[in-house]
């Protein structure tokens, strides 16, 4: 196994919980911990069996451990290390095979012949042949009860099924206390093994850790970990290998999968001057790369340290069903003692040992693993699905909140349009030319970074075969919202839009242009104007038509461009509404007046999708901000709630629909658990129902719900076209 990732200084450090294999013990670790000044924040990852914490605190949190679950050990680690285990955790099947067949073949001798060794003058051979059957399996569960005895335990599953197999062999039903014990440990058997292919399959799902990187020193060549190639080195990545750092091109041309970031098949062509990901798979060619970012920092590393900590996020659900188990256990066992005690004081006739037998009952059923099994396993998945399609959701919250939308906000350029701008007409007014016009405002845009600027300035260079030398430009300023004034070659220029007119007193008849216009003035006389045109992204009236199919009730366009060009859009992709010319500021007003509009605040969810850094304000402050087209972009992954890698915001119609599956999943098997628990202790209180039922009702209903939650995993069009209805 490779060595953990070196933390910086300041930052939390993840841990392995070695031996954690009970939720409902990972559900009290966390409680415990939470308890430590400095840990009050802290949660237990039970999906991936880890924790972060400071490393100054880790021998306190050690210590916790120790006393609340001493056969838990804290373990520093790294990213899906469970992967390296899969030897240890095979090993381990097989002894606890080789154990249950063991304990069966005796169970079968013993309830075989029971009725004969029961009777027979020497009946202790009843004992002889059971009681070895009911350790074999039962030992690890007795071992574990009293463990939690010593630590004031008392509505553990593993005291629990103690007392009940106890008392069941008390009242001498030495059978049913061997089968309870034997189905307990296959039953956890199978479950734990569920659970493990579970946790596989969404770290294979996300499987795009490269292992080793190709480093070029000295004229030669040889392979090393990622995280030991500094940035600045080269590396070299040859056909089909996996790109282990991010970096630029150097040498080579080909063409790139970049399934495992962005969940899109169609291969990209790379070449000499352009940015690589690590995750990415390289084609045919043979690159040579200049590493930009360390392993840590690079792509793959922050994608895998997303979709971890994703499970630390709770779901709402997630959360009241942690506080439902505190209270559903210890009122099934008070329910338990008074049903062994008060009928055969009070009901003539009624007798301890069966009553008694029906409390056994009860306490097999009081387990509430089936839930805090399979629901969180159940919103990883979801979270792993999400991300194979190319969409990083930050928690199971917000799975939660996308499957709950009701109002949909966009931002325009760059996120419905592609926000690649040409200028397609050049109009001259008072007597100016339309070379000295593109001039002037190519002059005023030099400085701007604006995709607007950038056309202007590349139309004026593809006009005249020319640059604009910034020698030749002066007094530069940009007047927010507005525009740029600047002095071009000794003669002072206004450019902008048709406020900044308005505002300088520049008077001129050309306020209703339609299309994003940037009108110029020359020595305070109106030159004319630049129409520039942006095209629509290709999926992006795909986006709105299939968010409507999923019965979003409103869709919003924001943009600070002109009206007529909102409006245009608008009507072109069919959005309800838009609000055009909005200063940064006024977006977020927007978004506020609109999430007042929303009449369920306590379900309903409005979600904010922009392309950029940019428009963080808006993306912070709406209940969902989910940032497009952030591949590599570390600034928007950190901003968002939800990113979409791939430039497409059909995606985000995706995410909706793998969250409204991963949800109905999550409900399935709340309902399963609940219903079938509540129809066995019912059985079981009338005397109907055995434990053998009760059995069922317990282990059987977990692997149930946690094979029922496997289906989470369930990624691409299959998942997409089951989700919809």
């Amino acid at each position: 196994m490779r060595e953990g990732l070196d933390v910086k200084e300041g930052t939390d450090i993840r841990y392995s919980l070695l031996g954690l294999d009970c939720p409902n013990c990972a559900a009290k670790l966390e409680r415990e911990l939470r308890k430590v000044n400095g840990l009050e924040d802290i949660n237990v990852n039970f999906n991936t069996l880890s924790v972060e914490l400071p490393e100054t605190l880790a021998e306190e949190a050690r210590a916790v451990i120790k006393r609340v679950e001493p056969e838990v050990k804290l373990q520093k680690t790294e990213r899906f290390q469970s992967r390296s285990d899969s030897h240890a955790e095979e090993e381990e099947g097989h002894y606890s095979i080789l154990v249950i067949v063991a304990a069966g073949l005796l169970f079968v001798v013993g309830l075989i012949f029971n009725e004969s060794l029961h009777n027979m003058p020497f009946s202790w051979a009843e004992y002889a042949v059971l009681i070895p059957a009911y350790l074999l399996v039962g030992w690890p569960v007795i071992l574990a009860a009293f463990r939690k005895l010593a630590g004031r335990e008392f509505f553990d599953e593993n005291f629990l099924m103690t007392i009940a197999t106890g008392g069941a062999i008390a009242i001498h039903q030495l059978p049913e206390a061997v089968g309870v014990m034997l189905f307990y440990a296959v039953g956890e058997y199978l479950q734990d093994r569920a659970v493990d292919h579970s946790r596989r399959s969404i770290t294979d799902l996300l499987n795009i850790q490269p292992e080793y990187a190709n480093l070029k020193e000295n004229g030669g060549m040889r392979q090393v970990r990622p995280e030991a190639v500094e940035v600045g080195q080269l590396i070299v990545i040859k056909p089909g290998e996996k790109v282990p750092l991010d970096g630029e091109i150097i040498e080579g041309t080909s063409f790139m999968d970049t399934s495992a970031l962005t969940g899109e098949s169609v291969p990209r062509k790379a070449e000499a001057g352009e940015k690589i990901l690590s995750g990415m798979i390289n084609g045919q060619g043979l690159l040579t790369v200049l590493v930009s970012k360390p392993f840590e920092d690079s792509s793959v590393a922050r994608i895998l340290e997303l979709v971890e900590k994703a499970g630390e996020r709770k779901a709402p659900t997630e959360q009241f069903i942690t506080k439902f188990a505190n209270f559903y256990t210890p009122i099934v066992v008070g329910a338990a003692v008074l049903i062994a005690v008060i009928p055969p004081l009070l009901v003539p006739g009624a007798v301890f040992s069966e009553w008694i037998y029906r409390a056994l009952v009860l306490l097999v059923i009081s387990c509430p693993c089936a839930l805090v099994v399979s629901i969180p396993l159940g919103y990883f998945g979801g979270v792993g699905a999400a991300s194979k399609n190319g969409i990083l959701v930050k928690g199971a919250n917000y799975i939660d909140a996308l499957a709950d939308l009701d109002t949909v906000v966009f931002d325009k350029t760059g996120t419905l349009t592609k926000g690649v701008f040409r200028v397609t007409e050049i109009v001259a007014k008072n007597g100016f030319a339309q070379e000295e016009l593109l001039a002037a405002a190519a002059g005023a845009e030099i400085y701007s970074n604006h995709p607007i600027a950038k056309s202007i300035c590349t139309a004026y260079k593809e006009n005249t075969g020319n640059e604009i030398s910034d020698d030749q430009v002066q007094d530069y300023r940009e007047i927010p919202a507005h525009g740029i004034s600047a002095t071009v070659k000794g003669r002072k220029v206004l450019a902008g839009n048709d406020r900044l007119m308005h505002r300088e007193n520049i008077i001129h008849e050309d306020c209703d242009i339609t299309g994003t216009v940037v009108y110029v003035a020359i020595d305070g006389i109106y030159a004319g104007y630049t129409v520039i045109s942006d095209e629509l992204k290709p999926d992006a009236k795909e986006a709105i038509s299939r968010l409507k199919q999923l019965g979003i009730r409103k869709t919003v366009m924001l943009t600070g461009d002109d009206r007529t060009v909102a409006e245009k859009v608008s009507r072109e992709l069919g959005i309800d509404s838009y609000f055009a010319e909005l200063l940064p500021e006024d977006k977020v007003n927007k978004v506020e007046e609109l999430e007042t509009g929303i009449e369920d605040r306590k379900r309903k969810k409005l979600v904010f999708v922009g392309d950029g850094i940019n428009d963080a304000p808006v993306i912070t402050r709406a209940d969902i901000g989910v940032a497009m087209g952030g591949l590599g972009s570390d600034a928007v992954i950190e901003a968002a709630d939800v990113v979409l890698m791939e430039d497409a915001p059909s995606k985000l119609a995706s995410a909706v629909e793998i969250s409204r599956r991963t949800g109905r999943i999550v409900r399935q098997n709340i309902y399963l658990a609940l219903i079938v628990k509540a129809f066995f202790i019912i059985l079981g209180t009338i005397g109907l129902a055995s434990i053998w039922e009760a059995i069922f009702a317990d282990v059987g209903v977990t692997l149930l719900a946690v094979l029922n939650a496997s289906r989470t995993l369930l990624s691409g069009k299959v998942a997409i076209a089951q989700a919809i209805e």
